[in-house]
């Protein structure tokens, strides 16, 4: 009787979970992914601040998710970081001082690193 129980619930549950959407695995470097979009969410309002670099640090995060080939649910969290980061240092920073200066060379550091051992450990 219980093995004939277990079946049908397997059985229900195998048609249940057909018609459900399929739930993406992030990868490993998912973290990192999510703090560089951050990072390049604040550079995108301090570069245009400090460094006047021209470097279209949005333009990278959507070339960046195109290559990784990110699904909708990746996109929208890592595009939700970058936004994020830039409303709060857009509200934080509103022209060059020492601590905006400073925190652009710490981001531009950091982002540095972290695109680094992405592409040493997950690179094929």
């Amino acid at each position: 009787m219980r093995a004939k129980i277990a079946t049908s619930l397997s059985a229900l549950l195998l048609c249940i979970g057909s018609q459900l959407p399929a739930q993406a695995i992030d990868p490993a470097y998912q973290p990192q992914m999510e703090r560089l979009a951050e990072i390049m969410g604040a550079l995108y309002h301090l570069d245009d601040l400090c460094l006047r670099s021209g470097v279209d640090w949005r333009g990278q995060l959507a070339d960046l998710m195109d290559l990784d080939e990110v699904d909708d649910d990746r996109r929208a969290r890592l595009a939700g970081a970058f936004n994020d980061n830039y409303a709060d240092f857009q509200q934080s920073h509103s022209r060059c001082t020492d601590s905006a200066s400073l925190l652009t060379s710490r981001f531009l550091d950091e982002g540095a690193k972290i695109s680094y051992d992405i592409h040493i450990r997950y690179a094929e």
